[in-house]
C-alpha cells in the first residue's frame, strides 16, 4: 500500500514524501523509528484501483487460467523472496480480469485483517478450488508456500489440457452432426421444392426415388413445427434430468459405456484423479484428505461416487488399492499402481507414473478419434447430398426418355 505522509523531523523541517507499507501501523512504527514527527497519513489511490461496477470490462469472466497464471507469478515472486502482501498486490495488479483482480484484491484485504493465506482462499470457493486451499494449508505449515503454489498451478494447468483435450475431441463431431443436419435442412425446406416445381412442369411421372424425396420434403413443411416441439420437448426432459444427482449419474453412466466416447472419458478421468492424487500427496497432503479434494474433482458423478466410497473405505482402514476395486470405470492400472505405491511406501511416484501413461493414451485415443469422426462425417454428409442429386437426375432422364 502507498502512503503519503506529511512529518517533521529532528530539525523541525516539514517533508512530505510517498512511503509504501503494509499497513497504516506498519507504518507508523517505521516512522518512529525514524524519530520523525508524524502530522499526516493519507492513503493514496493504487494504481490497480478496480474501475466503478457499470465499467463494460467487468463483463469479462474469470477463468482458471487466469487463476493458475496468478499463481504462478505468485510462485515465482516469493521464490525470489518478496513478502505475500507484496506479490498479492502485484498479482493484482497484473492480473488482465477485472473480477481476477478482484479477487486478488480480496485474498490481500483478508491476509491483512488477520487471516491466512488458506483462509483467504478457501473464503472464494467459485475461484480457487479445494485442491489450491488444501495445498496452501500445507505449504503455510511446512513454510514452502512457493512450493505449494507452484503445484496447485501445475494441478489446475494438467486439469484444464485434459479437459481441453476431451472437449475438442468431442466438439468436432458435434459440429459436424450440426453441420449435416443443417445442410439436410436446407437441402429439404428450400432446395427440394423448387427442383419439385421444376420437374413437375416437364410433365411425365417422376421416379420412385424422386417422389419419395418429394412426399419427404412436403410432410417436413406440413409438420416442421411439431417435430421441432418434440425435439424440444426431449431437450427440456433431459436438462430437467440433469438437475437430480441420480439422473446425471445415469447420464453420466451411459457416456461412459459408449463404444469409443466413453474410453476417451475413462482415460481423462484415471489421468485426472492420479494426476491430483500424486500433486497433493507430493505435496504432503494427507491421505484422507486427498481422496476427499479429489471425489470434488471429478466433474463424472459415477467417478466422483467411486472416489468418495474409496475415502470412506480407507477411513475405515481398508487399503487404498483395495477400496478402489469397485471402481471398475477407472482404467484397471490405476488399482494395480495404487497397490504398488502403497506397498513401496511410493505412492505419489505411483500415482504419477499412472497419470503419465494415461494422459499419453488419451492424446492417442483423441487422435484416432478424429482419424474416425472425419470420414464418417464426410461420408453421411456427401451421402445427403449426392442422394438428392441422384433422384433429380434420375427425374431429368426419366422426364426426357418421355418427351
Amino acid at each position: 500500500m502507498q502512503f503519503e505522509v506529511t512529518a517533521r523531523d529532528l530539525a523541525g523541517v516539514k517533508r512530505t514524501f510517498s512511503r509504501e507499507s503494509e499497513t497504516r501501523e506498519a507504518l507508523m512504527l517505521e516512522l518512529r523509528a525514524e524519530r520523525l514527527l508524524v502530522l499526516s497519513v493519507r492513503e493514496l489511490a493504487e494504481r490497480g484501483d478496480l474501475p466503478p461496477l457499470w465499467h463494460p470490462a467487468w463483463l469479462k469472466p474469470v477463468t482458471g487460467f487466469d487463476i493458475e497464471m496468478g499463481l504462478r507469478q505468485l510462485a515465482s515472486m516469493l521464490r525470489s523472496g518478496i513478502t505475500l502482501l507484496k506479490c498479492l498486490a502485484t498479482v493484482e495488479e497484473q492480473a488482465f480480469s477485472l473480477r481476477a483482480r478482484k479477487a486478488w484484491k480480496a485474498v490481500k484485504e483478508h491476509i491483512l485483517h488477520g487471516g491466512s493465506f488458506a483462509e483467504a482462499l478457501e473464503a472464494q470457493p467459485k475461484r480457487f478450488g479445494e485442491i489450491v486451499v488444501r495445498l496452501a494449508e500445507v505449504g503455510e505449515r511446512s513454510g514452502e508456500l512457493e512450493h505449494a503454489v507452484s503445484r496447485a498451478a501445475d494441478q489446475m494447468e494438467a486439469r484444464r489440457n485434459l479437459r481441453t483435450a476431451v472437449v475438442n475431441a468431442l466438439m468436432y463431431p458435434s459440429l459436424a452432426v450440426m453441420m449435416a443436419i443443417g445442410v439436410s435442412a436446407y437441402l429439404v425446406i428450400a432446395v427440394i421444392p423448387k427442383i419439385g416445381e421444376f420437374l413437375q412442369a416437364g410433365g411425365g411421372t417422376l421416379p420412385p426415388v424422386t417422389q419419395a424425396l418429394m412426399d419427404f420434403s412436403l410432410w417436413i413443411k406440413a409438420n416442421g413445427l411439431i417435430v421441432l416441439a418434440h425435439v424440444a420437448c426431449i431437450v427440456a426432459a433431459w436438462i430437467a434430468v440433469r438437475l437430480y444427482p441420480a439422473g446425471r449419474e445415469i447420464e453420466d453412466v451411459f457416456l461412459l459405456r459408449l463404444p469409443v466416447v466413453g474410453r476417451i472419458l475413462r482415460l481423462s478421468g484415471t489421468a485426472l484423479f492420479a494426476r491430483s492424487m500424486q500433486i497433493m500427496t507430493e505435496s504432503g497432503v494427507p491421505l484422507i484428505d486427498s481422496l476427499a479434494t479429489g471425489a470434488r474433482l471429478m466433474s463424472n458423478r459415477r467417478f466422483r461416487r467411486h472416489v468418495a466410497e474409496a475415502h470412506d473405505d480407507v477411513m475405515r482402514g481398508k487399503a487404498l488399492a483395495e477400496s478402489l476395486e469397485p471402481a471398475v470405470e477407472f482404467m484397471p492400472m490405476l488399482r494395480r499402481m495404487a497397490a504398488v505405491g502403497e506397498v513401496s511406501g511410493s505412492l505419489p511416484e505411483s500415482f504419477g507414473e499412472t497419470a503419465r501413461f494415461h494422459e499419453m493414451l488419451l492424446a492417442i485415443a483423441i487422435k484416432r478419434f478424429g482419424m474416425l469422426i472425419e470420414p464418417v462425417m464426410i461420408v453421411v454428409t456427401g451421402g445427403i447430398v449426392g442422394f438428392v442429386y441422384i433422384a433429380f437426375f434420375m427425374a431429368l432422364f426419366a422426364i426426357a426418355g418421355t418427351n
